[in-house]
């Protein structure tokens, strides 16, 4: 097939899944830089597609990127963004947590509902968060109960509800899987018989267990 082109006549940015979100056009195209200029209208055979990959690879809201060269001259770039599933809210700073566990920034563009992480937070606890995060979003009824996650100073996690606005003091993340299958029963007992909102807090600290506060 005949080369139609030998320079880079344009150059095309295409999202995963068709949306922009997180990130725009621009910010992509600021990426794909090579010696301090933009590659449009330069030589094919000059173009370093390895490195311009690479820098769109090392933005933190990429999760995966491939960029190559049209017969024609296209210069394409197609971008997988990060997907958050959870927004921490500590001190100063606010960023989300994504699905591989990593820390992702906030954007300009677009604002994640997902759910919120307050309290006593910093980096190490990243992962501690996205197991627990991962453990709420795979219960399809808890994924639509739990609004918000607190981390006291002494490493627990207090979770806040959105149907009665009770308190759950989960304690350290440990033993996940009976703590919330204890939740669950509660749940399903309390809103059959409409006691739920007798209560304000639910404590699942104790082993196999759940104690709970009247109001």
């Amino acid at each position: 097939m005949k080369n139609d082109s030998k320079t880079v006549r344009d150059i095309s940015i295409e999202f995963e899944g068709g949306n922009s979100l997180f990130m725009d056009y621009e910010m992509v195209n600021k990426l794909l830089i090579q010696n301090g200029k933009t590659v449009k209208n330069e030589s094919k055979t000059v173009i370093d597609l390895h490195k311009l990959e690479a820098n769109v690879l090392s933005h933190p809201m990429v999760e995966n990127a491939s960029v190559f060269l049209t017969v024609d001259g296209l210069l394409k770039t197609v971008v997988k963004q990060r997907t958050p599933i959870a927004r921490v809210i500590s001190g100063t700073e606010s960023y989300y947590i994504d699905k591989q566990a990593k820390k992702m920034p906030l954007s300009k563009n677009y604002s994640a509902r997902v759910l919120l992480i307050s309290g006593d937070v910093n980096e190490e606890d990243n992962t501690q968060i996205y197991l627990l995060v991962t453990k709420i979003l795979n219960d399809e009824f808890l994924k639509k109960q739990i609004i918000g996650i607190q981390k006291t100073r002494n490493n627990e996690f207090v979770l806040s509800t959105r149907i009665g606005g009770q308190k759950i003091e989960l304690g350290k993340i440990e033993n996940l899987k009976l703590k919330f299958k204890n939740l669950n029963s509660f749940f399903s007992k309390t809103m059959a018989d409409h006691s739920i909102d007798n209560y304000t807090l639910i404590n699942l600290k104790y082993n196999n267990q759940v104690v709970c506060t009247k109001k």
